[in-house]
């Protein structure tokens, strides 16, 4: 099969989050099982001087710039504006115009960009099939709200109901579809993967914790993702003050998603008084972030809204109990097997983190239980359930797979 894939940020721009990784982990996995694979995206500073854009030996297109990684070409398309995640990417025209045509099927992740709508207008235009994947964004939860809803009234409607499918990657999302009239012929699911390789179970501990000066026996407490109000950090200062008012570490690491949100939080821990007990790294990549989760004792993101919780399954990757809410899709795998469900309130939040320091058989129950559920989220299995999804959509409309 030939795949284009759209997206609007993707690989070296690990500041962006999740999707990154996911969207880039699929591309790999595709191509290795004999698919040709594109990425098409936007240039988001490629001639910035990082050791990763040197990797990837861009050269330029008619379109920006073209890079191949592990036989995943992609295209990074010049951006003329860039607001918040938002790029304004007039060559997308050209490209599609030139190129969709060459493709057999088309896959979407995410919405609320400019990227998509054009994409799959020159699908319908040709009679390329494609498939969505929102990654949580279907139902506005962060900010923007009203020109979320704009987006849906205008340029996301039709895109969204010529969709051969729309992908969830959890239950919870699943049914947020379906509530809102989806389709369940069109609703699949898959959830999101770990990278397996990276949790490497004979790295030695302790070069994080010496790093930072915490002692073998403290208990390191762990949150990991972007610092926004939506993953409930706050909360997680307030509960760790109470449950680990005599020894204990907070570890909280990630890129501010939110200009002076970080402040906050630093002041966060100040009035809880815990200012010295709390650490704030910064994002964390690679083998820094496989350090810090190499040491953790427990993860924990409290967030009141995540389509998957993509930190969480890394984090069980290394064998580490989590504690996450409800409002995660990642607990239909977590709950009662490696980790604990609760509600995003402190009280809660508190005597989970307190119950897995105090009470030894339960860890070690959840801590056995993440192999099981690591199992489930090899992104070999994930890719190879993906590629029966396409084939399905490809036999659906008479496509010709090349």
């Amino acid at each position: 099969m030939r795949i284009l894939k759209v997206v609007q940020s993707y690989f070296p721009f690990q500041d962006r989050g999740g999707p990154v990784v996911k969207v880039r982990a699929l591309a790999r996995g595709l191509a290795t099982r004999g698919h040709q694979i594109t990425v098409l995206t936007a240039d988001l500073g490629l001639e910035g001087a990082t050791d990763n854009t040197r990797a990837l030996k861009i050269e330029p297109t008619p379109w920006g710039w073209r890079a191949e990684e592990d036989a995943v070409q992609t295209i990074y398309l010049s951006s003329l504006v860039r607001y918040r995640a938002l790029t304004f990417n007039p060559h997308v025209i050209g490209f599609c115009r030139a190129s969709i045509s060459q493709f057999d099927l088309v896959h979407l992740y995410g919405l609320y960009d400019l990227l998509g709508p054009a994409a799959t207008y020159f699908c319908r235009r040709h009679g390329v099939p494609y498939v969505i994947e929102p990654m949580g964004m279907y139902r506005p939860i962060d900010r923007s709200f009203r020109l979320k809803r704009l987006w849906h009234a205008g340029l996301g409607d039709t895109s969204w109901r010529h969709a051969a499918r729309i992908v969830a990657t959890s239950e919870m999302e699943a049914q947020e579809l379906l509530d809102d009239g989806v389709s369940d012929e069109k609703v699949i699911l898959r959830y999101n993967g770990i990278e397996l390789g990276s949790s490497s179970t004979t790295r030695s501990r302790g070069s994080f914790r010496k790093k930072w000066g915490i002692l073998p026996e403290e208990p390191m407490v762990v949150f990991l993702g972007r610092l926004i109000p939506r993953k409930g950090a706050d909360v997680l200062i307030d509960a760790f003050a109470q449950a680990c008012a005599e020894k204990g570490w907070l570890v909280i690491a990630g890129p501010e998603g939110e200009p002076g949100y970080r402040a906050m939080l630093e002041k966060r821990a100040r009035d809880a008084g815990v200012e010295s007990k709390v650490i704030f790294t910064g994002a964390l990549y690679d083998q820094d972030k496989s350090a810090l989760l190499t040491d953790a004792d427990i993860f924990a993101l409290p967030s009141r809204y995540e389509n998957f919780a993509n930190s969480a399954a890394e984090a069980l990757a290394f064998g580490v109990p989590v504690i996450i809410t409800e409002f995660c899709g990642l607990r239909s795998l977590v709950s009662g097997r490696a980790g604990l469900v609760v509600a995003p309130e402190k009280m809660e939040l508190a005597e989970a983190i307190s119950s897995l320091i105090s009470d030894e058989d339960l860890y070690r129950k959840l801590k056995a239980g993440c192999a099981e559920v690591t199992a489930q989220l090899s992104w070999d299995r994930l890719t190879e359930q993906m590629e029966g999804y396409y084939a399905q959509v490809l036999a659906g409309t008479n496509g010709n797979v090349r």
